[in-house]
């Protein structure tokens, strides 16, 4: 688990340091929990984690109103004062994050994070929670 988390790591600097303006990069559960960052403390990678949760909640909602839709969010961007937020489903029950500062290239960073999910989707998706002894 530690060698997967390293090897997510780097992948995460990777988006970061190819898309000027990123501040924090952070893989997270559906239910919240970080999975993975870079670029930012354990603090306040928890705290986007958590936010990110019931963001995707949010947008899967407003997903369920779409007559052809699946139900599922793909992607959400908010724009706000001092920058933007995007939020990218990266496997089944996993998400990723991004907090980048304004003057980000909007269309570079969603096709680098396009990029990092079709490369290593499998690899950021989160395992179905247990929650008593199986067997």
């Amino acid at each position: 688990m530690i060698s997967q988390r390293t090897n997510m790591d780097w992948l995460l600097r990777d988006l970061a340091e190819s898309v000027p303006q990123t501040k924090h990069v952070v893989v997270l559960s559906a239910d919240g929990l970080r999975m993975a960052q870079y670029g930012t403390d354990t603090d306040t990678a928890d705290r986007l984690a958590a936010a990110c949760a019931g963001l995707q909640s949010l947008a899967r909602a407003v997903a369920d109103e779409l007559p052809q839709g699946d139900g599922r969010m793909r992607m959400v961007v908010i724009e706000m004062a001092g920058g933007f937020f995007y939020l990218m489903a990266a496997g089944p029950r996993a998400y990723l994050a991004v907090l980048a500062e304004e003057g980000v290239d909007a269309g570079l960073m969603g096709q680098r994070m396009r990029d990092l999910v079709a490369r290593i989707g499998e690899h950021l998706t989160a395992p179905a929670r247990v929650d008593g002894p199986t067997g």
